[in-house]
């Protein structure tokens, strides 16, 4: 079961089948509504990262497919994903109820160590999420909104990364650097000069920048973010 303040969602049934490339489509059967997501298995470890893309859903992430690049690129370093496809997405509880189920299912597969990856009204969801997770070791939000994400002070002290294009045409970066403002220690903001709120013209400097921190974070061991 998953719970939010008042709010619950219980699962009543996991079903999975082979996608492609070894990656096995999940459905989280809840009493709500069915959360469709994607895993990729890693190598021996208790590390997993949780993706989650925009207000729109999804499982390809920003940045023409991002996070099924950096889940294959992570996987061999003993770090599984799992995409997630909210049922009702741009709706905050729900879609932060369906990231606390996603990491309840992480458990079920070992994986106990927990990053966070949200885009856009994503990001809102992630630092959300992250407030109410012990399994949780740090957060990555990208192009993220501000609203919902009132509980970014309670992530400290798990790692916050928030990153932004500079020429984002549907939220500015001024929303990442008050996200930065409110955040406790250890935290780290990424500005990319002439990137989009997709993150498109700075595909390669994300998956660098992204994949590094999460491998610091989940894969060698590192504390501080």
């Amino acid at each position: 079961m998953a719970a939010d303040g008042n709010f619950t969602l219980e699962l009543r049934s996991i079903g999975s089948a082979p996608d492609e490339d070894g990656v096995e489509a999940v459905r989280l059967h809840t009493d709500a509504g069915t959360i469709d997501c994607r895993y990729h298995a890693g190598g021996p470890g208790e590390a997993a990262v949780l993706w989650v893309f925009g207000a729109g859903g999804g499982l390809g992430g920003p940045a023409g497919g991002l996070y099924t690049r950096l889940a294959k690129r992570l996987a061999p370093e003993g770090i599984a994903s799992l995409r997630l496809d909210y049922r009702r997405p741009a709706e905050l509880v729900p879609c932060v109820l369906d990231v606390l189920m996603g990491i309840g299912y992480l458990g079920t597969r070992g994986r106990s160590r927990v990053v966070l990856v949200g885009h856009s009204f994503g990001g809102a969801v992630v630092i959300a999420s992250g407030a109410l997770s012990e399994a949780v070791i740090g957060v990555a939000a990208l192009s993220s909104q501000t609203a919902g994400a009132d509980a970014v002070a309670d992530l400290s002290p798990r790692p916050l990364l928030l990153m932004h294009g500079t020429d984002d045409e549907i939220l500015p970066d001024l929303c990442s650097r008050d996200l930065y403002r409110r955040a406790g220690e250890p935290r780290r903001l990424l500005l990319y000069e002439g990137c989009r709120h997709g993150l498109d013209q700075c595909r390669d400097e994300i998956d660098r920048d992204l994949g590094e921190w999460i491998l610091d974070l989940a894969g060698r061991g590192a504390a501080d973010g």
